[in-house]
């Protein structure tokens, strides 16, 4: 996934963050609180998703255990993944995990912590359907607006209809009823998918790239992205990220 352009309601929301008093803070205010404020997108299961006002997926419980790691506790905001960072660096919440590849732009206005999994983009398709890249010519291909998924459907050298879905989800139910031939998205949520649509006849087709996805803190806060991967270092070492892995994944999907 990647930062989309600032849409209309995204600069409206933005504006909004500017106006509210609350701040980031350094991490001896943080452990003072003792609280970890953490935001994500909620639209990209298995990793974050929302059912009412439940949270759930692997970062949700992997940002928890974090929080538990550092002795604190943790408070959730749910953004659009296309603004989340403008609420960061307005200083709304301390860190993001919405898996957020770790890429050039990005590392221009944010920091990020040591990754926390690595994935990559696959072409996901209907049986019959087109599974490489180049069977991509002349097709109607769905992806996330903004995502690095669209980035490099607009980069393939040949014609071929791109459209366009406000999540990660909507594109992949799209593909499910046949709206389009295929989706470039995210492997692990594109293995979500064959489960979820077992009659659309799903399949993972080839691996385009491999993605790094780390948290990120607003930029000027070292102390506290030094304890993040402190955190995840122990997670790591100590079995309880396997678990998780291993709950969601069937397989240890760390880097």
């Amino acid at each position: 996934m990647t930062h989309r352009p600032l849409t209309r309601l995204a600069l409206i929301c933005a504006l909004s963050l500017l106006l509210s008093t609350t701040h980031a803070l350094p991490l001896a205010q943080i452990r003072q609180a003792g609280v970890l404020r953490l935001a994500t997108s909620a639209d990209f299961a298995p990793f974050n998703s929302q059912d009412g006002t439940t949270l759930s997926g692997f970062e949700v419980d992997l940002g928890a255990l974090v929080a538990q790691t550092l002795g604190l506790k943790v408070q959730w905001t749910v953004a659009p993944f296309d603004s989340i960072f403008d609420g960061l660096n307005t200083e709304q919440y301390d860190a993001v995990i919405a898996s957020h590849a770790i890429i050039s732009t990005r590392l221009n206005v944010v920091d990020f912590a040591r990754p926390h999994y690595c994935t990559g983009g696959v072409v996901l398709f209907r049986s019959g359907g087109p599974a490489t890249h180049q069977a991509l010519a002349h097709q109607k291909v769905g992806a996330e607006s903004g995502s690095t998924y669209f980035a490099y459907l607009k980069k393939l050298p040949f014609p071929k209809a791109i459209q366009l879905y406000p999540s990660s989800d909507d594109a992949i139910q799209a593909l499910a009823f046949g709206k389009v031939s295929a989706v470039v998205t995210d492997r692990f949520a594109a293995l979500a998918a064959v489960q979820t649509y077992p009659r659309a006849k799903l399949a993972l087709g080839e691996q385009l790239w491999k993605e790094e996805i780390a948290m990120a803190v607003r930029k000027g806060n070292p102390t506290l992205r030094a304890a993040l991967d402190s955190a995840l270092n122990t997670l790591l070492q100590n079995g309880k990220y396997r678990a998780l892995s291993l709950k969601y994944f069937q397989q240890d999907i760390r880097c």
